[in-house]
């Protein structure tokens, strides 16, 4: 038990200092993911082509980012991408410290790979187009969930 007889205290510090290297490897990745999600919010709003990501029929970033999928009322699914990469960069840096960040990081993630799921079933069965953009940033939720995981179980 701790001076302030919270017996609880020193198990968070030990999990956050054994967690050090997976919150590093989160943060890196939320960081990644805000910048995907930036740049596929600017193509969002753009009215050229992407030259970089029209690679055929199946591969356009283009009309995954403007197709009727690409909002959630009103919001651009892009804008939404960059606040939950915000919110896990925040659970990784400003809370990690806190006991019950290893959880709320764990169901943050998941909410945040099964979002990016459905819209990646959406771009393959409903759109039949693929947007590099949107595999990268599943790619790097998926990252975060595995690892965010890996902290839970540790915690």
């Amino acid at each position: 038990m701790s001076a302030t007889g919270d017996q609880h205290a020193g198990a968070s510090v030990t999990s956050t200092a054994d967690n050090r290297g997976l919150y590093l490897a989160i943060a890196v990745l939320a960081v990644a993911g805000i910048a995907v999600s930036a740049v596929s919010l600017e193509r969002h709003y753009a009215k050229s082509a992407s030259a970089f990501c029209d690679i055929g029929e199946r591969f356009n970033c283009d009309i995954v980012n403007r197709s009727e999928y690409s909002s959630v009322m009103g919001i651009p699914v892009a804008g939404i991408g960059m606040v939950g990469y915000g919110v896990l960069l925040a659970l990784v840096t400003i809370y990690r410290s806190r006991s019950e960040t290893p959880m709320r990081l764990l169901v943050a993630a998941v909410a945040g790979l099964g979002f990016a799921l459905y819209l990646t079933y959406v771009e393959g069965y409903v759109l039949e187009t693929w947007c590099i953009l949107c595999l990268s940033s599943l790619g790097l939720i998926a990252g975060i969930a595995m690892l965010a995981g890996v902290v839970r179980a540790r915690a």
